[in-house]
């Protein structure tokens, strides 16, 4: 089997969450301090060997193909004003060895559709699928933990992290058996369970890596009541021919899909960005009146050393 060398980006979806800031703008090109959601998940892939990045696009999304393609004028307005180091930064948003594809999704008909979108593209080879709007941070990225494992039992790969029992209609949802540290064994996975009916409390995360056998399974699914093809009905058929795996991914989840999310992400990446920390630390600590914050005080201050991933099967 190849190694993961694709990763699909479903970011045709029409956003109401964000209005109006995503009237003309895609969600995934909101800013995390300096940098839009989509640019944090390229990076994650990246990180994980990725070189081919396809983006699942939709109408008024072309600013994400502007946002990776060079930008000549910007680059000379910065070289005549003498910032050399901007320019750096502007030409580092895409690397020379990765490229990126687009295809476009005529209707937001489920992320399975979307997936479904990249079929010829993807051929007969593992790839990923990132959800931008989950801001994953870890180290190693948490794709690259996935890709790890995936390579070890060479099944696919769902990402998944414990949550309240109350979230459980904002998750696929899977039911199964630990099989090594942080590897889980999927019996069943449910899209979007009410509390009552969740099989447990470990939801996806928003990374997959599946294998390409996906594809039939989503042709053969009827969109549901709503029209979608969903990912999650797939993946269900799929467990049912070969092995899927979920693994409780080492780092922190940001549901940047929903306005606290989003501020949490903001604040927290604040606070270890290198210009920014000391300033906005002081800032935060006087708009509290000296109270030390509840992101200092989880011990997950991010102006720290992300934990390191230890004890990965090899």
């Amino acid at each position: 089997m190849l190694g993961v060398r694709k990763a699909v980006f479903p970011v045709a979806g029409i956003d109401t969450s964000f209005l109006p800031a995503t009237k003309a703008s895609p969600k995934e090109m909101l800013p995390v301090i300096d940098k839009p959601l989509i640019q944090y998940a390229v990076e994650e892939a990246i990180g994980a060997g990725i070189t081919e990045l396809i983006f699942v696009t939709g109408r008024g999304k072309r600013v994400i193909e502007d946002h990776f393609d060079k930008s000549y004028e910007v680059e000379q307005v910065l070289k005549a004003r003498g910032k050399q180091d901007l320019v750096g930064l502007v030409q580092s948003i895409k690397p020379s060895h990765v490229e990126c594809i687009y295809v476009r999704q005529a209707e937001p008909l489920g992320l399975g559709h979307a997936v479904l979108c990249a079929e010829k593209l993807i051929g007969d080879e593992p790839f990923a699928v990132v959800l931008a709007d989950d801001l994953l941070d870890g180290t190693p990225p948490i794709l690259a933990q996935m890709v790890h494992i995936f390579s070890h039992y060479d099944s696919s790969v769902l990402a998944v992290e414990e949550f309240e029992s109350c979230e459980s209609t904002s998750h696929g949802v899977i039911d199964g058996r630990h099989w090594d540290e942080r590897v889980i064994s999927v019996s069943r996975i449910v899209e979007k369970p009410s509390p009552e009916l969740a099989p447990s409390r470990f939801g996806v995360a928003g990374r997959y890596v599946l294998m390409p056998s996906i594809f039939g399974h989503l042709r053969s699914l009827k969109p549901d009541l709503n029209g979608e093809i969903q990912l999650t009905s797939a993946i269900h058929l799929m467990r049912m021919e070969e092995q899927v795996l979920a693994y409780e991914f080492v780092g922190k989840r940001y549901d940047c899909g929903t306005k606290l999310g989003y501020v949490q992400a903001t604040v927290d990446f604040a606070l270890r960005h290198a210009e920014l920390h000391e300033t906005f630390d002081a800032w935060l600590r006087e708009r509290l009146g000296g109270a030390q914050p509840a992101v200092w005080t989880t011990g997950e201050a991010l102006n720290q050393p992300a934990t390191p991933v230890t004890g990965l099967a090899h």
